[in-house]
């Protein structure tokens, strides 16, 4: 047998003074653990010639969350219908609560695309967004260039406790993962290499081709690639994390730049570690390459080691740094900018973090095309 609801619905017209009005009557309990009505049962009635809808709740006893879910499916139905609502006959703690929701404006999030587009439209998608997000990034490489010249004259405000601990994070803790990378890219051009050298009997230049390889070009490629993946996404989460909790805001309300308290010791960070990791990168690199050479190709470890040394200059190794602290710079950069982009949301997190993956390897690519080719009409 089905027990009656404890709400009460009815309709009652305006009257001959508001011939265009409608009232809703509640009356008894509307709370969530009734069968309440849904506004499709009153949707019927509000067409023509009803202008405005009012609420009649004298008779209610008790409510809940259900009145307000009620009445904000007959303010959506209203709203379709043109058809003004007057809440006033509302008891005055639901007012209160639907003004605050009306107040609070709806969180945007990143719409998905429906299905898969085609390639002019990703294109034109990502070609739009680069126009629109160009002036930002100018922007802030130029906040970031006034705060580098004001550590110049001492007027930058960071804890050098943070520079430290940054320090330590990019540096002694990305060891581990840059001795596997790097030894197994120098195993890659051992092999590479001597495939190709045994066709004229010159293995031993297997030491020129690691060893410059490393040194030069790869050593700093992989390592930029390796930060870019553990570290450049890492400054996107912590930026954007403190974006969502309004941390940054903060700083600014206490006339602290963000630019110099957050972002200037990251970068320093990198701008020193990256360097030396590519120096350790390339000596990894030329390990691997000597235990190929000495177990495989049967080539001595005393030949091995002073062909290194005849093949190895000093300008290698400057080139080497040079590119390494140009990375190290790209990476910080792409990471502080896409976490101090995050918006308001734990989804905007995560795409800030890829983002800034994306975005240092890119600015890494372009930046070793362009050295390589200065440096090749240099003579370097």
């Amino acid at each position: 047998m089905r027990v009656a609801p404890a709400w009460q619905l009815d309709l009652r017209p305006g009257g001959n003074d508001d011939p265009e009005a409608l009232f809703i009557v509640l009356g008894g309990r509307w709370r969530t653990d009734q069968d309440l009505p849904s506004a499709a049962t009153l949707k019927s009635r509000l067409a023509a010639p009803v202008r405005r809808l009012g609420f009649d709740t004298s008779a209610l006893s008790d409510w809940d969350s259900g009145l307000l879910t009620f009445v904000v499916a007959i303010n959506k139905s209203c709203a379709d219908c043109g058809i003004a609502v007057d809440g006033s006959g509302l008891p005055p703690g639901a007012q209160r609560l639907l003004a605050m929701a009306s107040a609070v404006p709806e969180q945007k999030l990143a719409v998905r695309p429906a299905g898969p587009q085609g390639p002019f439209a990703q294109v034109g998608e990502a070609t739009l967004e680069f126009i629109r997000g160009a002036p930002q990034m100018l922007g802030f490489l130029g906040e970031v260039v006034l705060s580098l010249l004001r550590l110049l004259s001492g007027r930058a405000r960071f804890r050098a406790r943070d520079l430290w601990l940054e320090i330590e994070e990019v540096g002694p803790r990305a060891l581990p993962i840059v001795s596997v990378i790097s030894f197994l890219v120098g195993l890659i051009l051992a092999y590479l290499g001597a495939d190709q050298l045994k066709l004229v009997g010159a293995q031993i230049f297997i030491a020129d081709l690691v060893a410059i390889g490393m040194v030069r070009e790869v050593g700093a490629l992989m390592t930029g690639i390796i930060i870019a993946g553990r570290t450049g996404a890492a400054f996107a989460a912590q930026l954007g994390t403190m974006q969502v909790n309004e941390e940054i805001d903060a700083y600014k309300v206490l006339g602290i730049s963000a630019i110099d308290f957050l972002v200037l010791p990251r970068m320093l960070a990198l701008m020193l570690m990256v360097p030396l990791l590519t120096l350790y990168s390339g000596f990894i690199g030329m390990l691997a390459g000597l235990l190929v050479s000495v177990t495989i190709f049967d080539i001595g470890v005393f030949e091995y080691y002073t062909e290194t040394l005849r093949a190895l200059e000093f300008k290698q190794f400057a080139v080497g740094l040079s590119k390494g602290t140009v990375y190290g710079a790209m990476i910080a950069f792409a990471g502080c900018l896409r976490g101090m982009q995050c918006g308001r949301s734990a989804e905007a997190v995560g795409h800030a973090a890829t983002s800034a993956v994306v975005t240092a390897i890119l600015l890494i690519t372009i930046a070793a095309s362009i050295m390589t080719i200065v440096y090749y009409q240099l003579g370097i």
